[in-house]
């Protein structure tokens, strides 16, 4: 069922050409198909898969009627109208999940039109786990820096605390005094010059690190409602979230504190909201192909600030990234039952075997998928291993971290004091 859960639906009209007339319904879109419903009958009066699109246009009917018509393979013409909210909505939506299943290297395609192995459903769930590794390292990569940047900051305040150390030594015993500047005030003004050109070039290094693009994928993009939905783009920075036009025009950043929350309703669509006391929200909806990419970024960063809605179980059934239909899945089960329940002999004579029995006896994965599943998985091990060892360095840091936080600390207090006595 999950490859029937429409990713969106828009109310309509289609044209019955053997009919020569309108009819109303509901137009849909799911992972691999387009489906209209008539709302009367409730039969799907069009359905065809996103890899037979040949066309999609905006288009007048002859009389001067706005319409949306898909070109399907076979130079079948299929045309729709009274679209709501709009027929610009429509066309972008469908055009960017028909685009983005084109480039796909894993298209739908090939896993409608032949039925995939089991070799190469193993393989598709390598990749995918490999995906998330991959993003989990980058994430991992980007927090290490941020480690590292705070290293940085506590050996400053460390130089810091031994100025003050000096400074505060010589005012409490001072030898003589003097009647001009004092000689160690030149230097303290020197040093802080120097502490804050210090200061200023670590935070442009911080801001560089922080502006790093983890994931940017293309989406269609709405601020609040169905209305204005147009093509965009989404980036995933180390500390906030962007929304870009096809132009790469900044429209919104979300800086990571400030997202409230993340909706997700499908595995395609989220809705990313920022709220206010006393003016409007800001909430920005995003539909793309790629979304599962991001997710796994997302969930990560985010995590507690993101909900998955009740829309969203009904895709949970199926995994996003499987190529496979339903019916390929059911065809497989079949086949394995059929497999156990036929029996075959350990010798058969040449020529007597059937059709079936010649299928159950070759393998299920092939050479060739044997090899590229080790190469994959010899990828997974070292990218587990260059994981753990960051995690181990991160984890050095750490310790790091808390004791020259405590030193710091317990400087700081006994500088505190001092001061004090000497006011």
């Amino acid at each position: 069922m999950s490859r029937d859960v429409p990713i969106h639906s828009w109310p309509g009209s289609y044209y019955i050409n053997s009919e020569k007339r309108w009819e109303n319904g509901t137009l849909t879109l799911t992972r691999t198909m387009v489906r209209f419903v008539s709302s009367q009958s409730k039969e799907s009066l069009a359905s065809f898969r996103l890899s037979h699109i040949m066309e999609i246009k905006m288009e007048s009917s002859s009389f001067i009627f706005s319409t949306l018509t898909v070109l399907e393979e076979g130079n079948v013409k299929h045309w729709f109208g009274s679209l709501k909210p709009n027929r610009v909505v429509v066309y972008n939506v469908l055009e960017h999940f028909w685009r983005e299943r084109l480039l796909s290297p894993s298209s739908e395609a090939r896993g409608a039109e032949s039925q995939p192995s089991k070799g190469r459903e193993l393989i598709n769930l390598v990749a995918g786990a490999q995906r998330r590794l991959e993003d989990t390292g980058r994430v991992l990569s980007h927090q290490g820096e941020q480690f590292d940047n705070m290293m940085e900051g506590l050996e400053k305040i460390d130089s810091d605390l031994g100025v003050a150390d000096k400074l505060l030594s010589e005012l409490e015993s001072p030898s003589w005094w003097p009647f001009g500047k004092l000689p160690w005030k030149t230097q303290q003004e020197a040093k802080a010059e120097d502490a804050a050109r210090a200061a200023a070039s670590a935070a442009a290094g911080r801001g560089s690190g922080r502006n790093k693009v983890i994931v940017s994928i293309p989406a269609v993009v709405s601020k609040g409602g169905d209305s204005d939905l147009k093509p965009g783009c989404l980036l995933v920075l180390v500390s906030s979230l962007e929304v870009r036009d096809t132009n790469c025009q900044l429209l919104h950043r979300f800086e990571r504190n400030e997202i409230d929350e993340i909706r997700v309703q499908s595995p395609y669509e989220i809705t990313v909201r920022q709220r206010f006391i006393g003016k409007p929200d800001i909430c920005y909806r995003f539909l793309s192909a790629k979304m599962p990419e991001a997710m796994s970024v997302l969930e990560m960063q985010y995590k507690k600030k993101v909900e998955f809605t009740s829309e969203y179980a009904a895709f949970r059934a199926t995994p996003v990234s499987s190529p496979c239909d339903t019916e390929g899945r059911n065809w497989n089960d079949g086949l394995l039952q059929r497999c156990q329940e036929t029996e075959l002999p350990l010798e058969v004579p040449a020529g007597e075997l059937s059709q079936l029995q010649v299928h159950v006896l070759q393998p299920s994965v092939s050479q060739a998928e044997a090899q590229e599943l080790k190469q994959m998985l010899m990828q997974l091990k070292n990218l587990a291993l260059e994981a753990e060892t960051e995690l181990e360095r991160q984890d050095e840091v750490l310790d790091v971290l808390t004791s020259s936080t405590d030193r710091a600390t317990m400087h700081i207090e006994k500088h505190t004091c001092r001061m004090k006595r000497l006011l």
